[in-house]
């Protein structure tokens, strides 16, 4: 199985807002989720990720989408973080 860290629409016609979430690659935008891990409002730049498990899915060798990746970064999320300390690497 070869997951991934993607965003997933949801919302009515413009007004989108997203989920991130953890999904097989091979699935649709609208898939089955293995787990959601935050939320994104590109309207009022809301911006939520449960660090926690963004950084043990990353330890775990999911990649995340290049808008996934942006978004995670701007949330604090650093991968070269060590799960168990939350030290840098």
């Amino acid at each position: 199985m070869a997951a991934k860290i993607r965003l997933k629409q949801v919302g009515k016609r413009s007004q989108h807002t997203f989920r991130i979430v953890v999904i097989e690659g091979s699935k649709p935008q609208d898939g089955r989720v293995l787990e959601e891990i935050g939320h994104f409002d590109p309207h009022s730049d809301e911006l939520f990720v449960d660090e926690g498990r963004a950084l043990d899915w990353l330890s775990k060798g999911v990649q995340p989408s290049p808008s996934a990746k942006r978004l995670l970064t701007r949330a604090g999320v650093r991968q070269d973080k060590d799960v168990r300390t939350g030290a840098s690497a």
